[in-house]
C-alpha cells in the first residue's frame, strides 16, 4: 500500500519549484508566448532549482535517489507556471534520464556527472515521428549494424533544442525493436531543418530532424552491446507528459474560477449560474481523477510494477482528453474575454489541445 502524503524532502522541492512558477515563470509567460522564447535567465534559474539532480545518485554527481513520484509531483507544478520554460528547463534531461534508466555503467558514468554537476546545457531527444500511424514502439527512423558501426536513417519532428544541442539520444528500430542511440549532432548526415511553428509552446524551440546514414560507434548503442528495454523509458515520458497536463489544466481552472466569481453579469456573479457552476466542477473532478491515476501509474513504475506500463499509458490518454475539455472550458466560462489575449486561457487551451502528440519533448 502507498501513501499520498509526499516526504519532507518532496514537499520541499514541491514548495521551490512552486514559488519558481509563480513568481518566475507564470509572470513572464504571456511575453514569452508572444516572442518566441523563454528568458534564458529564467531557464537556468529554474535549473539550479535541482529537479534533475534530486533524481540522480550521488555516484553520478546527483544528490538523491531517481522517483518517477517525486517527479511528476515537481512537473505539475512547474507546468502550472509555463509549459513552454517547463519543458526548456527540462531538456537536459532528454538526454540524461533515459541514460540513468537504461545506460550501461560507462554511459552513465561518461555523460551523467557532466550534465548534473553543471550549468544549464541544451540536450534533446528525438522519438517523435510525422505520420498518421505514428507508434514509439514501432519507428520508421531505422539504425543497421555496420560491423563497429550502427547507422541511423529516418526523420524526427519537434525535436526540442536541436539546433543548440551538442548531443542528442535518438530512438530508432533496430531488428523491430525500438533502441536508443547517443548521437553528436555535428555528424556527417545529419539535417536540422527551420524551426517548427506549432499551435501552442511558441516560446519552445522545436525543429525536424533528418539523418541520411548517420553512422556511429557501436558503444553508443543506450544500454551497451545487447541495448535495453524501451518500455520504462516511454512510460516515463507518458507520465511527464501527464504530469504537464495536469499543471496546464490546473492553472487554467483556477484562472477560471476567480473569474466567474468576479464577473458580474445581469445582476448575479458567473459563478452562480447553475450551468457554469457544474461546469467548474466536472472540470475540477476529471483533473482529480487524472492527478490520483498518474500518481498511482508513478507509484507502480518506481515500484517496479509489471503494470506500470499500462497505467502509464492510461493516465497519458486520459490526462490529454482531460487537457482539452479543462482548457476548453475554461475559455467558454471567461465567454468573448476567453478569446483574446489579455487572458491566458486561451494560450492553455492552445497548449491543451498539443499533449496528445507531445509525448517525447520532455521526460522525469
Amino acid at each position: 500500500m502507498y501513501s499520498f502524503e509526499p516526504t519532507e524532502e518532496q514537499k520541499m522541492l514541491i514548495d521551490t519549484v512552486a514559488r519558481y512558477a509563480h513568481s518566475n515563470l507564470r509572470p513572464a509567460s504571456h511575453d514569452a508566448d508572444e516572442e518566441g522564447q523563454v528568458p534564458i535567465n529564467l531557464i537556468k534559474k529554474g535549473w539550479e532549482l535541482g529537479v534533475l539532480q534530486a533524481s540522480t545518485p550521488e555516484a553520478y554527481g546527483g544528490f538523491g535517489e531517481h522517483s518517477s513520484v517525486t517527479g511528476v509531483l515537481a512537473t505539475e507544478e512547474m507546468a502550472w507556471g509555463d509549459l513552454a520554460g517547463t519543458i526548456s528547463v527540462m531538456a537536459p534531461g532528454l538526454f540524461a534520464v533515459p541514460i540513468l534508466l537504461a545506460g550501461s555503467e560507462d554511459q552513465k558514468r561518461e555523460y551523467l556527472p557532466a550534465i548534473v554537476e553543471g550549468d544549464w546545457t541544451p540536450y534533446s531527444a528525438a522519438l517523435i515521428e510525422q505520420h498518421f500511424d505514428y507508434d514509439p514502439n514501432e519507428l520508421r527512423t531505422t539504425a543497421t549494424i555496420d560491423g563497429d558501426y550502427l547507422v541511423i536513417s529516418g526523420e524526427k519532428y519537434y525535436v526540442p533544442f536541436a539546433r543548440e544541442a551538442k548531443t542528442m539520444l535518438v530512438f530508432a528500430s533496430l531488428s523491430g525493436k525500438t533502441q536508443g542511440f547517443i548521437v553528436p549532432s555535428d555528424l556527417s548526415g545529419i539535417k536540422i531543418g527551420e524551426r517548427q511553428k506549432m499551435l501552442g509552446i511558441h516560446a519552445l524551440p522545436v525543429y525536424p530532424v533528418k539523418f541520411d546514414n548517420v553512422r556511429i560507434p557501436s558503444v553508443h548503442r543506450l544500454g551497451g552491446e545487447n541495448g535495453h528495454d524501451f518500455s520504462p523509458i516511454l512510460a516515463s515520458y507518458w507520465l511527464t507528459t501527464a504530469a504537464m497536463a495536469l499543471g496546464v489544466s490546473k492553472a487554467a481552472l483556477e484562472y477560471a474560477i476567480d473569474y466567474a466569481k468576479e464577473r458580474e453579469v445581469f445582476g448575479m456573479k458567473v459563478a452562480q449560474k447553475q450551468a457554469i457552476a457544474f461546469m467548474l466542477a466536472e472540470m475540477a473532478t476529471e483533473i482529480e481523477a487524472i492527478r490520483v491515476l498518474t500518481w498511482e501509474a508513478a507509484w507502480m513504475l518506481d515500484q517496479g510494477k509489471e503494470e506500470a506500463y499500462k497505467e502509464a499509458y492510461l493516465a497519458y490518454t486520459g490526462a490529454a482528453d482531460m487537457a482539452m475539455m479543462v482548457t476548453d472550458r475554461a475559455v467558454q466560462v471567461l465567454g468573448g474575454h476567453g478569446y483574446i489575449r489579455e487572458h491566458p486561457v486561451e494560450k492553455w487551451m492552445r497548449e491543451g489541445r498539443g499533449f496528445a502528440m507531445l509525448s517525447g519533448m520532455a521526460i522525469i
